[in-house]
């Protein structure tokens, strides 16, 4: 694997554990300003990598599928960021501290809105990771050494066709309750 590779999994490690550090700071510690200290910096993980990316690439690096991933991880971060910090936070108030209501199941025409939301959430994430993309192969300026670029793209588009036929699956057919 090559220094992007690693950085992206070592992105999604921090992101993590700074999410948990700082709900752990909110709920066990009742540090709130801190907690939120934390919680704020998130963003500040993806632009590390951004600008590691970024960089790597307009100082010559050949572009590789990591450094297309990594557009597709900052894309995703930043649209679907806020609802998995605050999925986490739900759990990890009823399941770790014992407090707050349970969380809710989803079935029906509600699992279904979700599901479109989750949709729409996908496509904001891919604007932004395809404009990403287009400015590292502005950077590279290479058609033939920008193929990973294209590639994932294409990958991407496919993905989000099929999240999209998954979603609207689930107004024809919707989740039932066991």
């Amino acid at each position: 694997m090559n220094l992007i590779a690693w950085l992206i999994v070592a992105c999604e490690i921090a992101f993590w554990v700074v999410i948990l550090v700082g709900l752990t700071l909110r709920y066990v510690f009742k540090r709130k300003k801190l907690s939120l200290l934390f919680l704020a910096s998130v963003p500040i993980i993806d632009l590390i990598l951004l600008v590691v990316a970024g960089l790597d690439i307009y100082f010559g690096a050949k572009p590789t599928a990591a450094h297309a991933i990594a557009a597709v991880y900052i894309g995703s971060s930043i649209a679907f960021g806020k609802s998995m910090i605050a999925w986490l936070d739900e759990k990890f108030r009823y399941y770790i501290m014992k407090d707050g209501s349970k969380p809710v199941k989803r079935y029906g025409i509600e699992f279904a809105r979700h599901g479109m939301k989750s949709f729409g959430q996908h496509v904001f994430a891919y604007i932004i990771g395809a404009l990403l993309l287009f400015g590292m192969i502005l950077i590279t300026n290479n058609h033939v050494q920008n193929a990973p670029f294209y590639e994932i793209l294409q990958l991407w588009t496919l993905i989000i066709g099929i999240d999209f036929v998954i979603s609207i699956s689930y107004f024809i057919w919707p989740k039932r309750s066991l």
